[in-house]
Formats: C-alpha cells, structure tokens, sequence
C-alpha cells in the first residue's frame, strides 16, 4: 500500500482562492474529483484542520495531505454460494449475508461478494467492481443491486448518486427513542482515528431517516432510510444522536443493558457478534425499461432472535407492574 504525505504552503499569488483549486495545482498527479473526496474524508486538511473543498485560503495556510493508496487487486473468481434473490440479462439483486465483504481491500484480498460473482458470472469481469452499484458493511445483512452490463452500470450509479434508489433497513439501537426524524449531518474521516468514520463540520453531506417500529426498556427497533450513502453512515449518525446500533465494535461502546434483565437476555446483548442491521428493501427502476422494481427480504435469525429477547423482557416488566 502506497503512503503519500505531502506539505505546501499557500503562496501570496494563490491565497483568497479554493481549497480544492490550490490543491489541484499543488497536486497535479491526482484528479480534482479524488482531491475534493480526500478534502471531505479529512485527509487533506488545512493548517491542521479539516476544511469544506470550497474554504477560501490565505498566504501561508498549511495544506497537508497524508493518505494510503489501497493497491490494486487481481481479483479472481471464487466458488462462494450467493442467496440471488432476481436475476435477468441487466441486473439481480443479492441477499448478503453478514460477515461476506462486498469487494477485496486492504484485509481482505479474497473472499468477497466480488469475487464471488466472478465465479458466478465470468461475463462480469467486464464491469466496473464486477457490476456492484453500492455496498453494505461486512457485518451488516441484505439487499444489493449488481448490474450485468456496463450500460445498466451507467445507469444505476447514476440513479444512485440522483438519489432514486430506495434503500430501507432496520436496525436495533441502544436507547429508547421518542420519536422518529432524520439525522442530518456530514460524514468524513476521524480527525484522530483513521479506521473510523464520524460527524465533521465541512465532510460530505449525509442525510438519513429513520421511525420507530418498537420500544423496548433500553432498546428501540428501528426502520432506516438512506438518503445518501456515506461510509458507516447509519452507524455513525446513530452513534452521534447517543443511539448506537447493539453490536457495533467501532462505534457501539459498552453493551446498554436493561435494569435487572434475565441472564439470556444479558448474555444475547452482550455477546451479540455485529451490529444489528438489516438492509431489508430495495426498490430502484429496472434499467432497460424503467419498471419500478421492489424486493424485500426477512430479518435474519439473529436479529430476530434478538427482538424476540427484547420484547419477553419487556413484557416481563409491564406485568411485574400489574
């Protein structure tokens, strides 16, 4: 993996101009699109902060850029069974399984839902990222759209940053929430913490919605929907409002417990392996002929297991109450 570090400073001629101006002509090796996305993730900063691409700077502001280059992987067909929940000649629709790495990474050269694809469909190689349109977490459960052709590609990437494709999931949060609404705040890279993500004043926006399903004592069961699509981006907006998901290692914090609970349930919350989430609907326009397309699929056995714990011990205490 490449490790770029770069320092300048802001010239009398280039002051009172763009971040993302001046940093194009500082660093003409990389595109201005890949320099603005490294500007919103906080790892291009100005005299030690992170910046909105459009702050204008001054004679003698600081522009650091330290980054790694994930390198390029060979990636290679793999005999991974894949749930395809639909299928035709310009797309189909996956159901992950939590645990299964959309594409290879830093980590992860093998193993992946990409690699499994391959495997699945040669023709695929083709493709951008072997047809995948967007990604879940490793950890998160669901529903993924691939395209089978680069002009259904095209398409669906585009719908998906016009924000046309539904994504809904539910997820289980650790606090009693009174009512539902949305998060609204950006999401850029840990000033601190490079491994995590996090709410930053100038990152990128990130918009996300959310209503009640069911409270619990300590717990509420949640239905999701992404507006945008940052990294983490439910886990990190959940964490921000003191709602973090049950089971997320990186933003979770202690397991939340409900006064006195019953030993199953304690030993459920706390050993629970990921964060509860389940990306459960999809709905986006086929992208030959523009039909409304909607899939849905269960909440897995472990989630369910979950509310079904949560639910008996709050049962439990309403009728201690009677």
């Amino acid at each position: 993996m490449d490790h770029i570090r770069h320092r300048a400073i802001v010239s009398i001629e280039q002051a009172g101009r763009r971040l993302d101006q001046v940093a194009a002509e500082l660093l003409s090796d990389f595109s201005r699109s890949r320099l603005k996305i490294w500007i919103q993730e906080g790892y291009l900063t100005l005299s030690g902060c992170q910046a909105d691409p459009k702050t204008r700077v001054s004679e003698g502001d600081e522009i650091n850029l330290d980054v790694h280059l994930e390198p390029v992987i060979p990636v290679q067909p793999e005999n991974i069974g894949l749930d395809v929940v639909y299928e035709d000649a310009a797309c189909l629709v996956v159901n992950k399984p939590a645990g299964l790495v959309v594409h290879p990474g830093a980590g992860n050269p093998s193993g992946t839902m990409q690699n499994a694809l391959l495997h699945w469909d040669p023709n695929l190689a083709a493709i951008p990222r072997a047809g995948i349109v967007h990604r879940l977490d490793k950890e998160t459960s669901g529903l993924l759209v691939v395209a089978r052709t680069l002009d259904s590609h095209k398409t669906l990437v585009k719908e998906l940053e016009q924000r046309h494709i539904e994504r809904i999931y539910e997820g289980v949060c650790q606090r009693v929430l009174t009512g539902g609404g949305e998060i609204d705040e950006p999401i850029g890279r840990h000033p601190k913490d490079r491994l995590r993500m996090a709410v930053v004043q100038g990152a990128r926006p990130a918009l996300t919605k959310y209503r009640l399903l069911e409270r619990f004592r300590a717990h509420t069961h949640v239905r999701i929907q992404l507006k945008t699509g940052r990294t983490h981006q439910i886990r990190v907006h959940f964490a921000h409002i003191r709602a973090p998901l049950v089971g997320d290692p990186l933003y979770g914090g202690r397991p939340l417990l409900p006064a006195a609970p019953d030993q199953r349930l304690k030993t459920q919350l706390q050993q629970f392996p990921r964060q509860a989430l389940h990306a459960c609907r999809l709905s986006f326009k086929h992208p030959f002929s523009s039909e409304k397309l909607t899939f849905e699929c269960p909440i897995p056995k472990d989630i369910n297991k979950l509310l079904h714990g949560l639910r008996a011990d709050f049962d439990a205490s309403e009728a201690s109450r009677l």
